[in-house]
């Protein structure tokens, strides 16, 4: 058993009630629907990408859009039934993929069970200790008799007290459930910024119990990360630093951006989270498609170079490999649509496609780009270069952000003398007189194994 799978992974990432077009809203009376099904459809394809895990958003019975729980022990009756999801998980590990799920434990829905108690019994409920904040002083914005603390304003999403023992209880019941029962190999945990500390250190001890390889991930978009991962809590978390500097440095031809973010987080000998293996992402069901991020779609290609030989676990979220659009609104579908695989293997984008294939195949090989040092080597406003090393194997990386080719010198001595390009057909470069003259096509990179 692998207990650091994660770290030889490339992920794939599916909302699952968009990507099945399960309609938008819970009427809880309709009998279960197996949309989950389609997920299958996609294995020939998402293994195709040399994808070998997979993060499947919200799955569990919700109101709307997933994330504001009904119940933890049923599958939303708009996807599916248990055995719909376990049957799933099943095909995934029959083909080698790792499955992580949603973990939405900061809070649930104003449906949720123990929450329309209070609703109903008020001071009488004996779940009033479920939730944080109750207070009967006030009325809530929802015109309840009470208040309580939410998710970020939101009052249909009510906050949970993670320090009651009960709540804890209940949601590791269900967590037990999803892995002894569904098979689950990990979780990301939404919103870990706000969740309670303790509660996942807890949540650490007690799911390494049920697996030792199982995996923590939290969603962070603002902090320390040396908070959230550490021996105690979690193994990773969402690297929304690099998530922006990846599309701003294209779209602002400034290639200073992202070096800087790579050379403070992960330099071989200062970087803050040089031993971290972080979530690395181009977009997700929360922002927009990087294909409407980017102000030129030439640009996909050095993006997604990077994305894959910087330090840090690839992922992709269903789709963007072939490049579509979509702008997030107050109702989130355009960035989480309703896809099929047999329209989208038609698209004029293949090419992008054909690039991902590629780089997966070169970082599942390398044991540089999933494990090894990052140095900086040369950074400009539209070109980059950079090394990684990892037990005597050395990979240079180097792209190029600007339309036309360009020809860089750079001295060879403390690399070596003869680089296989592996990215561009096996092309062997040679340097001379202690100098390596690189050229870069317009809008891509190379990436070059000392041999």
């Amino acid at each position: 058993m692998n207990k650091q799978w994660y770290k030889e992974s490339v992920f794939y990432h599916i909302y699952p009630l968009g990507f099945t077009g399960a309609p938008e809203s819970n009427n809880f009376a309709q009998e279960p629907v197996s949309r989950l099904n389609k997920v299958e459809e996609w294995i020939p394809h998402i293994k195709s990408l040399g994808v070998n895990a997979i993060y499947l958003g919200p799955l569990f019975e919700s109101s709307t859009h997933g994330y504001d729980t009904v119940d933890y022990y049923k599958v939303d009756r708009r996807l599916g039934t248990n055995d719909t999801l376990k049957k799933l998980i099943q095909k995934l590990h029959e083909n080698q993929i790792k499955v992580v799920l949603d973990g939405v434990f900061n809070h649930v829905s104003r449906d949720f069970f123990a929450f329309k108690d209070l609703l109903e019994k008020k001071k009488e409920s004996k779940y009033i200790n479920w939730f944080s904040g109750v207070d009967f002083n006030y009325s809530s914005p929802m015109g309840d008799d009470f208040t309580y603390n939410s998710w970020s304003g939101h009052y249909n999403l009510v906050q949970l007290n993670l320090k009651n023992s009960e709540v804890v209880d209940y949601l590791f019941g269900a967590i037990k459930m999803w892995a002894d029962d569904l098979g689950i190999d990990g979780l990301r945990l939404d919103v870990a910024d706000v969740l309670d500390f303790d509660f996942m250190k807890q949540l650490s001890s007690f799911s390494r119990e049920l697996k030792d390889d199982f995996w923590l991930m939290g969603e962070v978009i603002h902090g320390d990360y040396t908070h959230w991962v550490n021996s105690e809590m979690l193994d990773s978390t969402t690297n929304y630093e690099c998530y922006k500097g990846l599309f701003s440095s294209h779209n602002d031809n400034n290639y200073y951006e992202i070096a800087h973010s790579l050379k403070r987080l992960f330099n071989s000998d200062s970087g803050i989270y040089r031993d971290m293996k972080l979530y690395n992402f181009v977009d997700n069901h929360d922002v927009n498609r990087i294909g409407s991020t980017l102000t030129d779609s030439r640009h996909l290609y050095p993006l997604h170079i990077l994305l894959y030989t910087i330090p840090g676990i690839p992922s992709i979220y269903y789709g963007s490999e072939w490049g579509i659009g979509g702008v997030k609104d107050n109702s989130d579908k355009a960035i989480r649509p309703d896809l099929e695989i047999t329209h989208m293997g038609n698209s004029s984008n293949n090419d992008l496609v054909k690039t991902i294939k590629q780089l997966s195949n070169l970082w599942l090989n390398s044991d540089s780009l999933k494990h090894g040092s990052y140095r900086e080597i040369l950074v400009d406003s539209q070109q980059l270069l950079f090394l990684r090393e990892y037990n005597g194997e050395k990979v240079l990386v180097a792209v190029n952000s600007n339309h036309d080719p360009v020809n860089i010198s750079i001295d060879s001595s403390y690399i070596g003398g003869k680089f296989v390009d592996i990215l561009n057909e096996d092309v062997e470069c040679f340097s001379q007189n202690d100098k390596l003259n690189i050229e870069i096509p317009g809008c891509w990179g190379r990436v070059l194994k000392v041999v």
